[in-house]
């Protein structure tokens, strides 16, 4: 039920560096929303035209969501984690990452023919 989605305006990354960030991230949200990996879903989508402060340089924009509420120091982790991992992987500079925390209630969340609500 926690998703991760980075999106980017970087063109072509190598596979194995989007593979091993894609890894990485999805480890890190079970860690920080306390669920298993088994239900942490991971998305990356390279080339999106983008701008940021006005510019085309590189930028990113992550969204994360769960079931269950989010506590304001777990946000602050997971940003200082995710902006720190995605600047590692993709040279994306941390100050031209934005990342919006989405709690979903169980009930609009849908998997495997039913919801978590």
């Amino acid at each position: 039920m926690p998703l991760i989605k980075v999106q980017t305006s970087i063109a072509t990354p190598a596979e194995s560096d989007v593979e091993a960030l894609l890894k990485s991230l999805s480890s890190m949200l079970a860690k920080h929303t306390g669920k298993p990996e088994s239900y942490v879903m991971t998305a990356f989508e390279p080339g999106v035209p983008m701008t940021f402060a006005g510019t085309l340089d590189p930028v990113c924009y992550v969204e994360v969501k769960s079931v269950g509420a989010m506590k304001p120091e777990q946000t602050k982790a997971m940003s200082q984690d995710f902006c720190q991992q995605i600047n590692q992987a993709l040279g994306v500079d941390k100050n031209r990452i934005y990342i919006e925390f989405n709690d979903a209630k169980g009930y609009m969340w849908g998997w495997n023919s039913s919801t978590f609500g």
